[in-house]
């Protein structure tokens, strides 16, 4: 019998990207079910009751919340395909960790440049930057964050290769160049050409769109 799969996904969300990448690279076909969070159906609210919100995946009727323990639970399943995780403990708890960073902090910051001020966008790019030379660090002379091939941490912080760009063009703050960031610059286009993340970037336009509303409206104190 076939496994049934199924994500719960936006169109612009970058953490339901993940999902999308490590499914395609391991080969597991899959459903898309794309939502509305403003309107949000009643098999996500069922599906994630806790915090009702994408991602989530459904396995055989099963489902999984959370897009980090949604790729552990994607490498662990599907063993055969593409590894998402390195097998030493140590570089595999390293990954966790920058992750989270990622999340935690990178992001927070880079959100700070959207929807600052003139000076908070000022304290926030400090921050980002101090942020990205972590990052930078962790790349060493690789490809990718996971060695020559895309694994876990690639997946984690690959919203980079795409929105960094977008909110540099609403904002007029550049972040990552090839100057200042060489091997993080040199990653991004890496990571972006790659045909699985390729395919599967959403429209450019309409997430410029999506970033410059959500500032407008952040600014007027609306949202």
């Amino acid at each position: 019998m076939a496994d049934e799969v199924k994500l719960f996904r936006t169109w612009s969300s970058p953490f339901a990207l993940r999902i999308v990448w490590a499914l395609k690279l391991k080969g597991v076909e899959f459903e898309t079910i794309l939502e509305d969070l403003a309107n949000k159906s009643s098999l996500l609210l069922e599906n994630n009751p806790v915090h009702k919100k994408v991602p989530v995946l459904v396995h055989n009727g099963r489902s999984v919340c959370e897009s980090f323990v949604i790729l552990e639970y994607i490498d662990e399943t599907w063993t055969n395909g593409h590894p998402l995780f390195s097998k030493d403990p140590y570089e595999k708890a390293e990954a966790r960790f920058w992750a989270k960073f990622g999340d935690e902090m990178l992001w927070l910051s880079v959100r700070g440049i959207l929807l600052g001020n003139e000076a908070e966008q000022e304290e926030a790019k400090v921050q980002a930057s101090e942020h990205l030379k972590y990052l930078e660090e962790q790349l060493g002379g690789n490809k990718y964050f996971g060695g020559e091939a895309i694994g876990f941490l690639d997946l984690a912080v690959g919203w980079m290769a795409n929105l960094v760009s977008v909110l540099e063009e609403i904002t007029g703050h550049g972040l990552i160049e090839e100057l200042n960031f060489p091997l993080l610059w040199k990653w991004m286009q890496d990571f972006s050409d790659a045909p699985v993340i390729k395919e599967s970037w959403p429209p450019r336009d309409k997430l410029v769109v999506k970033f410059r509303t959500m500032r407008d409206l952040y600014l007027a104190g609306k949202i």
